[in-house]
């Protein structure tokens, strides 16, 4: 197998918007009458998109669609005139599009991907991006990276395999989606202990994620 695509979580690995997820999350919550803290954030609730953290917090089915409108409005409020990439991330995007097609998979808002990709200058480099929006099931289902891969297929000429993807992420969550897809792993730790992280390939920083490293995983 050779390294055709790669394949970037958005939330934690390309922007560093979690905390300003947990401060959106924490904010409509309280309107609720409902106290999310920190820590439970991060231990049981950082791999759903917005509907599963809703869903997960016992919130009635018939509220959730107006929370997380309420929710995106306070995320795009809280984002505004800041940078929230990660040190490195923009040029290890830049550096692994000129030899492979780019996709992102993610359980995050396309509208908001969309926009941070934008400001950025980054858009561009971005063949596909599967958001919440394009599956029904979220991380850590294989949903996202299946079809991620599917998507991606037209950028490689046809005949992409997962086996020749590698994923960049930072959680179990993400791992397990897109171990599970088939897909080699890359597990950055910018949320987590890279010791607890499994994957072909556990990183402290993107500044050392380089295209030769990942073809060396997708090697065999």
């Amino acid at each position: 197998m050779s390294l055709r695509a790669v394949v970037f979580d958005f939330d934690g690995v390309i922007a560093n918007s979690e905390p300003l997820h947990f401060r959106a999350f924490r904010d409509v919550l309280a309107g609720e009458g409902v106290t999310l803290a920190e820590r439970d954030y991060y231990d049981r609730y950082l791999g759903y998109d917005d509907v599963g953290v809703f869903r997960a917090l016992g919130l009635a089915s018939t509220r959730i669609d107006d929370l997380v409108r309420a929710k995106a409005t306070r995320m795009e409020a809280l984002e505004r005139d800041v940078s929230i990439l990660f040190p490195g991330a923009a040029a290890a995007i830049r550096r692994l599009a000129a030899s492979v097609p780019l996709a992102i998979a993610s359980g995050a808002i396309g509208a908001e991907i969309r926009r941070v990709l934008r400001r950025e200058g980054l858009a561009q480099f971005f063949a596909v991006v599967v958001s919440a929006d394009d599956t029904s099931i979220s991380k850590p289902a294989p949903d996202p990276y299946l079809r991620a891969v599917a998507k991606l297929d037209v950028a490689c000429g046809g005949n992409l395999s997962a086996r020749e993807c590698v994923a960049i992420e930072d959680s179990h969550w993400g791992l397990e989606s897109a171990r599970t897809a088939g897909l080699r792993t890359v597990a950055i730790g910018h949320t987590y202990d890279v010791r607890t992280l499994q994957a072909d390939l556990v990183l402290n920083e993107l500044d050392r994620l380089e295209i030769g490293s990942l073809r060396s995983i997708c090697s065999d």
